[in-house]
């Protein structure tokens, strides 16, 4: 395999891994994250569930959580899917090793399927474990760290929107690692929104719980690191005021990004004279100017499904694309591992 398909297929599971964020955000917020209350089977089978006789043995087994055939379906379709993402690392990480000679890497690759195992021990404690907050959002973190990996790595072995010598405007580079550790930081803050119930904790915009600014809430509750397991957490265990505070936290978040990533992309298309940059700096603009929108829709729509699935699509997207700036500010090495 060339460097160049390499490249290619790194990029194309990248847009996997993006399918499979976007997936299981969709069975959660469809609240099918437990639809299947075993792993890595559904109700013991390795498919849902649907006839009468299975749907009866089903519950005969699992009495506490009866069969729901939809909700079972889209579990399962994630997992195929997470199962196929799996094997495409795998058959990469194999490719890298055989033609390490050639000048392919292999130190991302290798990283990947050590990171898409560890992801499939999450998957299975994310079940077992009935939505532990902790474990749903550490999962949200393993599966952006494989797509911003697998993107990277597209990214450097294809030697893509490559700005070149004087034109790379490497003062730009700091600013932007550090506006990718502020997206990330909010993605899994959303995360920890989202596994709590805590998005629409605040009912209304911009203002919370019948026009206050700050409403009370309880931060200490809202953000202890730990949760117990052997609890089920589907559908939220957290008081009013601890969901609030997560809730505002999340608000907090959005406002920093906005400010810190609409700067950063303002000036990238005022200092970067590089036709890749300056359209990188457009493009991030548009995407965090549709992220805010559809953050703001989350809440005036009363989570819509179709207004947040899309939101964590944009959050993904909006990374990756600060990824791809950042990329495009660092000198390519042609070396094994860059």
């Amino acid at each position: 395999m060339s460097r160049t398909a390499f490249a290619r297929f790194a990029a194309a599971i990248a847009v996997l891994t993006l399918v499979v964020v976007v997936l299981g955000a969709y069975v959660r917020l469809s609240d099918a994250g437990l639809g299947c209350p075993d792993w890595p089977g559904c109700y013991g089978r390795l498919v849902a569930p649907t006839s009468a006789e299975a749907v009866a043995a089903a519950n005969a087994v699992h009495p506490t959580r009866p069969v729901h055939t939809a909700k079972a379906w889209k579990e399962m379709v994630h997992r195929y899917v997470a199962s196929a993402l799996g094997l495409a690392i795998l058959v990469l990480a194999a490719v890298a090793w055989r033609r390490r000679d050639h000048g392919l890497p292999v130190a991302l690759p290798t990283t990947l399927l050590v990171l898409v195992v560890f992801q499939g021990l999450l998957g299975m404690w994310t079940v077992t474990h009935l939505v532990n907050p902790a474990i749903v959002t550490a999962h949200l973190a393993g599966a952006l760290a494989t797509l911003m990996l697998s993107w990277w790595l597209a990214l450097r072995t294809g030697g893509w929107l490559l700005a070149t010598g004087e034109r790379r405007a490497p003062l730009l580079r700091p600013v932007a690692i550090g506006a990718f550790a502020l997206v990330a930081l909010q993605i899994l803050l959303g995360g920890w929104t989202s596994t709590h119930y805590a998005a629409l904790a605040c009912p209304e915009f911009p203002t919370c719980h019948g026009g206050l600014w700050w409403p009370p809430a309880d931060f200490a509750a809202g953000f202890s690191p730990w949760r117990p397991l052997g609890v089920d957490y589907e559908f939220g265990t957290l008081d009013s005021p601890a969901r609030t505070a997560i809730h505002l936290a999340h608000r907090i978040g959005a406002l920093a990004v906005l400010v810190a990533v609409g700067a950063l992309a303002i000036r990238v298309m005022r200092a970067a004279p590089a036709l890749p940059q300056r359209r990188l700096g457009a493009l991030l603009l548009t995407v965090l100017a549709a992220q805010v929108a559809l953050g703001i829709g989350n809440v005036l729509g009363r989570l819509a499904l179709p207004v947040a699935v899309a939101h964590t699509a944009g959050a993904a997207i909006l990374l990756a694309t600060v990824l791809t700036l950042i990329h495009s500010l660092t000198p390519l090495r042609r070396e094994p591992g860059a």
